[in-house]
């Protein structure tokens, strides 16, 4: 009843509004179901796979690259310098006929006293050159001088020394032999004997004589035993001397 009662109260319109709806809703339906069947016979169950995994062995050390070479030096790019323009060669100036002359008397009149300073200067440094010389050969000669005098000086010192050793043993000579002199009883006190003796380096008499006898021969055999008792005589220690001592030459006399 309901459903006759909408039914009449449908316009023709709306059942076509409804009819196409329908129609459209129903071709949907069907290609969802077409769509849905394809792609359930596209997909394929998917089979998992299992990889056993291990850790990968070490790699071995890979040696560093070398360094890449230095890039060459760019080179410099010199800036272009534009040549400087030739500079005007000045010309000689020809020295006139006038001035060229006066050079050439002046250089006559100062030539002669430029030779004459060069001889002047020649001969001063000559001069000197002697002079120095002549300095040289003063003070070598003054030297000289300075060394003889002091030689002499030493030479006469040793000299004197000598001869004062030689009187100083001479004297203890006689007066070794005079003190072991026994005078005869009859001396008057004018005699005086000169003796010649001959004595060894070591003092010891070689031989002893009479050279001038006193005239009272009993004086001079004294003298003679006196000599002989007084050995060794005493001799100087310079070496140079016991040349002078190898024969004594005495006085006696009978006032000693």
């Amino acid at each position: 009843m309901q459903y006759a009662y909408a039914d009449a109260y449908t316009t023709s319109r709306e059942k076509m509004i409804s009819g196409a709806f329908a129609s459209t809703m129903h071709l949907l339906f069907i290609a969802l179901l077409v769509f849905g069947v394809n792609w359930q016979k596209k997909v394929e169950p998917q089979v998992n796979i299992v990889d056993l995994w291990s850790p990968p062995s070490a790699a071995p050390p890979q040696a560093a690259p070398p360094p890449p070479p230095p890039e060459p030096p760019k080179p410099e790019v010199q800036p272009k310098v534009d040549p400087a323009p030739p500079q005007p060669v000045a010309k000689p100036e020809v020295a006139k006929p006038d001035i060229a002359f006066k050079d050439k008397q002046k250089v006559e009149k100062t030539a002669p006293r430029v030779v004459e300073d060069k001889q002047k200067e020649a001969k001063k440094r000559e001069d000197d050159t002697q002079a120095a010389q002549k300095a040289q050969q003063a003070e070598a000669q003054r030297l000289a001088n300075e060394q003889a005098e002091a030689q002499k000086a030493v030479a006469a010192q040793a000299a004197s020394a000598q001869s004062k050793m030689r009187s100083e043993y001479m004297e203890r000579i006689r007066a070794k032999i005079l003190r072991a002199l026994i005078k005869p009883p009859n001396i008057q006190g004018s005699e005086e004997a000169e003796f010649n003796i001959v004595v060894l380096p070591d003092g010891n008499v070689l031989n002893a004589r009479v050279k001038r006898a006193s005239g009272n021969s009993a004086y001079d055999n004294a003298i003679e035993r006196a000599i002989t008792r007084a050995q060794p005589l005493p001799m100087p220690p310079d070496p140079a001397l016991l040349k002078e001592f190898r024969e004594l030459n005495l006085k006696f006399n009978a006032k000693e």
